[in-house]
């Protein structure tokens, strides 16, 4: 194609400096929502900003967790939904801090795709405060990157960084304290969260059924629609629950699901015995096993099942705990092991 008299500029070769800034300009409102102590949240500096003192911390440890939505994010982009997609990058980060026992402090996001689209951005970014301000940290700068070349069209991905703090004396978990007999406590999930999409996709392109369809496990809704549920956001849950005194650890339930992650947060010599007749399977993952007929090991290390956070707490703080996390159930207790902790399943999952 002809270019310019004055030569090629950076539009010419797919980079659009204008649309960035309409962007910022966008997002700037959102972002200012999630002020909070320590925090301001105006965007354009180089760098974000966090002034730990003034949240009132004393003698902090920092928490810091990254991660991204996964192949979810295929299915936002092939159905255009991308109002719930932030919520997903947020909870997936801070729900990791937060069991560690730290407060949310601040986030940044990094979008990335081939073709700014200032619209399904901001959609994006929008989401991302949203989430941020439910978690109580604040949204304090981000990258969005354009690189024509490496994505295709429509393509785009996601990455997000946490940061939170502890006070010294109150960081998760507390293996010292832990015995046997301590409960675990099951805390609902909202759906597949965002782990497992590979998976999932390959079972809606097995069933022979389309995005747009309606979903067999959600009446009401497309199967796009419903498999799309956000992941829910524990932090304000999990730090009310803290505050009860009985908390001895938590356990994100990601990839690898309670079989790897409930492990990762107990001291060797002691097992997390798990009830699976306990725990209530949502709709979507007993269509996902019969769908597909995945077995119920797959299914539990693949999966969160129902379960999207395991608390470990002494007998006389458990239903404080529960309540805490407005609602969750004994799923089982630690006992005696050998070793490296793990986990033992004992009754079967209600697929």
């Amino acid at each position: 194609m002809p270019y310019p008299e004055n030569g090629l500029t950076y539009k010419d070769a797919g980079v659009d400096i204008d649309a960035g800034e309409a962007l910022v300009e966008r997002i700037g409102p959102a972002a200012k929502a999630t002020r909070r102590r320590g925090a301001d949240a105006d965007l354009g500096g180089f760098g974000g900003l966090f002034d730990l003192k003034a949240a009132g911390f004393k003698d902090p440890i920092l928490v810091s967790g990254t991660d991204g939505v996964g192949t979810k994010l295929k299915l936002a982009i092939d159905t255009k939904r991308y109002d719930g997609i932030g919520q997903d990058l947020v909870a997936m980060c801070v729900n990791d801090i937060v069991v560690q026992g730290a407060e949310p402090l601040f986030f940044l996001d990094y979008y990335a795709t081939g073709k700014l689209e200032v619209e399904s951005a901001a959609t994006v970014v929008e989401g991302i405060a949203r989430a941020c301000k439910d978690s109580g940290c604040a949204l304090i700068g981000g990258e969005t990157a354009e690189m024509p070349g490496l994505y295709a069209k429509g393509d785009f991905d996601l990455a997000g960084f946490a940061v939170g703090a502890v006070e010294r004396d109150a960081i998760l978990p507390k293996l010292s304290t832990m015995k046997i007999g301590d409960v675990l406590i099951g805390v609902p999930s909202s759906g597949v969260h965002s782990n497992g999409y590979s998976l999932v996709r390959k079972v809606v392109e097995k069933s022979g059924l389309t995005l747009e369809s309606d979903a067999p496990f959600a009446p009401g809704k497309t199967l796009g629609e419903a498999l799309l549920t956000p992941t829910r956001l524990y932090v304000k849950d999990a730090l009310a629950a803290m505050q009860s005194g009985g908390v001895k650890g938590l356990a994100h339930i990601t990839g690898g699901g309670i079989t790897d992650n409930l492990p990762r947060c107990l001291p060797e010599g002691l097992d997390g015995e798990v009830d699976l007749s306990a725990i209530t399977v949502l709709p979507v993952f007993q269509w996902l096993a019969k769908e597909a007929g995945i077995v119920e090991s797959e299914m539990l290390r693949t999966f969160n099942c129902g379960i999207g956070m395991v608390a470990v707490a002494d007998e006389a703080h458990a239903d404080a705990v529960i309540a805490a996390f407005g609602g969750g159930v004994r799923i089982g207790k630690l006992i005696a092991g050998s070793g490296e902790a793990k986990v033992v399943y004992r009754g079967a999952l209600k697929l």
